[in-house]
């Protein structure tokens, strides 16, 4: 049986993870933070870690790709999107005036991770502005600390599991600004993995250093790419945290590493002075709406 490494019990992390496997048994070991979920997979404790790396709203999550270009050395083996549904989480009493009614007035304080909260900044903004915003490490966390504190306007903004793992309820359901908020999830580990289900295609993601001094190097690792016809889904660039100003491009490939065209393009790139690492080679996966449930 696999072990893998996610954010707390009732994270998105965790929904995403039970979706991706659906009923092949998995041994689920969860973290407080991040860092300990890569670390526990770069360190052999784990198999694999459960990575989300881009939101529909808010873009990279900078500080996991950083985790994975600079911390660790762990190849991406799959891929997929999983639904990114927020909920306002607490105790209804507390957020109900005489006549039965929501009433938010007496909320004074909102847990939850900061990439959660960002997606819903117009609830927020509509239903209790004057309220203190938390941020903490994860969605379950914040569930579990309003549990914790009964009676002082506390609520958190966290999934349906979270809120079922630490026995509180859903005040306020689906409360992200957008209806299409998706999570990119990865799956990174040191071995190759086989899934039942069937993937949507393949991809390959890359990291290049430019060459110093090199005017146009960036157009010409491009052209490597489009006189080839290969699909590029994102290019990103990222500080390498050794000099200032220089940079990491971060790219995917709609293609697998053993494409007929895709090396070539790479030892193009190479010979024009840039480093090349590969991140990962892997398949990716689709959410299909009517065949999972959404919490």
């Amino acid at each position: 049986m696999k072990s893998i490494a996610v954010l707390p019990q009732g994270s998105v992390s965790h929904e995403a993870l039970l979706h991706l496997f659906g009923g092949n048994p998995v041994h689920i070991e969860h973290h407080k933070l991040i860092s300990d979920v890569f670390l526990s997979t770069s360190g052999g404790v784990t198999d694999y870690s459960v990575i989300p790396i881009e939101n529909t709203i808010e873009g990279s999550v900078s500080l996991h790709i950083d985790w994975l270009i600079n911390e660790v050395n762990l190849p991406m083996q799959a891929e997929w999107i999983f639904p990114s549904v927020q909920n306002l989480i607490g105790n209804p009493q507390e957020f109900t005036n005489e006549n039965g009614d929501k009433d938010y007035t007496k909320m004074v304080r909102i847990l939850s991770h900061p990439v959660a909260m960002a997606q819903c900044t117009q609830f927020i903004r509509k239903a209790a502005p004057w309220a203190e915003l938390e941020s903490v490490g994860s969605t379950s966390e914040a569930v579990e600390i309003v549990k914790s504190n009964p009676g002082k306007g506390w609520a958190a903004i966290g999934t349906s599991l979270g809120a079922a793992t630490h026995g509180l309820e859903v005040v306020e359901r689906q409360i992200t600004d957008h209806n299409n908020n998706y999570t990119r999830f990865v799956l990174v580990g040191p071995q190759k993995l086989e899934l039942p289900q069937k993937s949507s295609g393949d991809k390959t993601s890359i990291l290049v250093t430019l060459p110093e001094d090199f005017p146009g190097a960036l157009h010409q690792v491009l052209a490597a790419f489009s006189w080839r016809k290969l699909n590029l889904s994102r290019i990103e660039s990222r500080p390498t945290k050794k000099k200032l100003g220089t940079y990491y491009f971060y790219i995917d490939v709609l293609e697998p590493i053993e494409s007929v065209l895709l090396p070539g393009a790479i030892e193009e790139i190479k010979a024009l002075g840039c480093q090349v690492r590969i991140l990962g080679s892997y398949p990716t996966y689709t959410y299909e709406e009517e065949k999972a449930e959404v919490q």
